[in-house]
């Protein structure tokens, strides 16, 4: 076993010298100090031992992919700092699923660090026992994950290195964030056709210092102290479904809009962390927002939803997250179920039926509203429900008894495309719905007759005060909200947001074994152009991506110029699980130029950006080109 270096033993040490430090595991505020009691709050981290901290916020997404699930463990984060020292800041598995992260980023920790210039990191990636699933005619079908010569996926160690002119700096009694992102499409590559489903798996990652913006993130963890005089709370990070892990601090302010979910009941504003001061230490509580001041070694988080207690989790019930996708009297057949057992770990299951009642818990996440009952759920709502398993843990789940339970009403995302719109409202022939496309859904018993049962055909959409009235017939949007309550439509869904377009994605394939030595027509600071005719891309992947509508890159009238987002993009090399970042287009195109040097092929393209059809232009805030030697 790995130890941490004694007290002390950083000062002194020469350059490049290897030592390794395992960041302690215990529960801490900043990740340096031992919790000090309630009313001793940190003003920072202890310079003693003549190591000095600050700390790195790390947040994990995904761009899109064709995936409905893809679960996978990370056993493992380090980063090399510059003089050799190598910092161990998740050393236990946290298991994750990556389709998850993706209209929602995940905290994940915010361990001290001792100050320096960190150069690269290093992520082990762990597919020993994945739970990998497509949408098949609306159906979850499992996935089997194989490396380019075909053998079954086990663990991958993946460095990762920052671009030189902007590696991760972790300044004294600060705190940086650090994004992470796993682009599922640039190192996927599924075969349909084979059975089981395969992805060749080329696995590749981003890591980038990343500025403050609007990005929604989850901050979950363990409640350490309440207070509604300052509308704060403070806990100690542990991310997805963790168990056993507390991976820093974080300040979480509230406001007078706020809501809050404690254990069922719904508040708003200070009356909700009264509610949180009435919980015990190291409750488990999730914040939805925005990162806040990074200003100090604690980071700031600005809250507009709290989730606390059985609204989140409970020893005494399980949990699953799913779609429903059709309901006969009080059984929901839910669709795509991450099971989460009261006894700990992740399970996948394409559908599990669940038994409400009269006396089943109705919340609608984000708004107090009263009156919900067991009715207010619909076909195609996304759930998180709260109840008894059935057959877990001795086997399987084959379950869940929620008619003692609680169900939570999540935003549900849809996409379709306009058949009409009037002021307030419009319908759509749907592309998906929480998730899945239309073989999922049984919507009989949706409209309030059965003429008026919602369709994937014609499904109406309650936009409020938004007008898409004079948007052309054909074009697409996303929208979120909640199903409208079953046996009520038409309408059939009411949008709390409505947007069209929406980020894209380009991804073009050059098939394995061989991929492309010559993959682009041009490559320089100025853009990449795909050589469509090159006869090693691969037909069914080179498209352009609107959500689930997919655009062949053939049928344009040229191949589209894919140039660099202003700023500080994240582009990306990728080759052997090793990734090179660059914040720069000049350094990208030499790097790129030098490693396609007539031995290495490109196996994998995939930009993510806005694609402007006047032009043929599609500007990229992220691009990733995955090698193969």
């Amino acid at each position: 076993m790995r130890r941490a270096a004694p007290p002390g033993s950083l000062k002194g040490m020469s350059l490049m010298t290897a030592v390794r430090v395992r960041l302690p595991r215990r529960l801490l505020w900043a990740s340096c100090a031992l919790v000090l009691g309630a009313a001793a709050l940190l003003a920072g981290c202890s310079t003693s031992n003549n190591i000095i901290y600050g700390t790195a916020a790390v947040t994990l997404s995904n761009s899109p992919g064709d995936f409905t699930s893809y679960i996978v463990n990370i056993d493992s984060i380090t980063l090399t700092r510059n003089d050799g020292i190598i910092i161990e800041p998740l050393a236990t598995p946290e298991t994750v699923d990556l389709t998850q992260v993706h209209d929602l980023t995940e905290l994940v920790e915010a361990p001290a660090f001792p100050v320096g210039t960190y150069t690269s990191m290093s992520v082990l990636l762990d597919y020993t026992v994945p739970y990998i699933t497509v949408d098949v005619n609306g159906v979850p079908n499992s996935v089997a994950a194989v490396d380019s010569t075909g053998a079954a996926m086990g663990t991958v160690s993946l460095v990762v290195n920052f671009d030189p002119q902007n590696p991760l700096v972790i300044n004294n009694q600060q705190s940086t964030r650090l994004a992470l992102n796993f682009d599922l499409s640039a190192f996927n590559s599924l075969n349909r056709s084979a059975s089981p489903i395969t992805t060749t798996v080329v696995p590749l990652m981003t890591a980038t210092p990343a500025p403050l913006d609007a990005t929604p993130i989850r901050a979950r963890g363990l409640l350490v102290i309440s207070q509604p005089s300052s509308s704060q709370y403070i806990a100690n990070i542990r991310p997805f479904n963790d168990v056993v892990s507390a991976l820093g601090a974080l300040t979480v302010s509230t406001s007078s809009s706020t809501y809050f979910n404690v254990n069922g009941t719904v508040y708003t504003g200070v009356a909700g962390l009264s509610a949180l001061q009435s919980l015990p230490v190291n409750t488990v509580v999730a914040a939805y927002g925005t990162l806040g001041s990074l200003a100090t070694i604690t980071p700031g988080f600005n809250a507009t939803q709290v989730y606390a207690a059985s609204a989140l989790s409970s020893p005494l019930a399980d949990y699953l997250i799913g779609t429903v996708a059709a309901i006969n009297g009080n059984t929901l057949t839910v669709q795509g179920v991450t099971f989460l057992g009261r006894y700990g770990g992740v399970q996948y299951y394409p559908q599990l039926p669940v038994t409400v009642s009269g006396a089943t818990a109705v919340t609608e996440d984000g708004v107090a509203v009263s009156g919900l009952s067991s009715q207010s759920i619909s076909v195609g709502q996304v759930v998180n429900v709260a109840g008894q398993a059935v057959g877990y843990p001795l086997t399987v789940a084959t379950g869940l008894d929620a008619t003692a339970g609680a169900v939570r009403l999540e935003p549900t995302a849809l996409w379709g495309t306009l058949t009409s719109a009037a002021p307030g409202s419009m319908t759509l022939s749907l592309l998906s719905l929480g998730g899945f496309s239309g073989g999922a859904f049984n919507f009989a018993g949706t409209g309030s007759s059965s003429a008026n049962d919602a369709t994937f055909a014609s499904y109406a959409v309650n936009t409020g005060a938004v007008d898409e009235s004079g948007a052309a017939p054909g074009t697409l949007f996303e929208a979120f909200g909640n199903v409208a309550p079953f046996g009520s439509g038409p309408p059939d869904f009411t949008a709390s947001s409505v947007s069209s377009p929406a980020p894209q994605q380009l991804v073009v394939e050059w098939a394995l074994p061989t991929g492309s030595t010559a993959p682009f027509s041009s490559a320089s600071s100025s853009g990449l152009v795909v050589n469509l005719a090159n006869g090693a891309i691969n037909p069914a992947v080179r498209y352009l991506a609107t959500g689930p509508q997919k655009t062949d890159l053939t049928t344009l009238a040229a191949s589209p110029t894919i140039v660099f987002a202003s700023g500080t993009p994240t582009l990306a090399i990728g080759l052997s699980d090793t990734i090179s970042i660059y914040n720069s287009a000049g350094a990208f195109a030499t790097a790129l130029a030098t490693q396609l040097n007539g031995t290495n092929a490109a196996f994998r393209l995939s930009a993510v950006g806005q694609y402007d059809a006047a032009t043929n232009t599609f500007t990229a805030t992220q691009v990733a080109v995955n090698l193969v030697p």
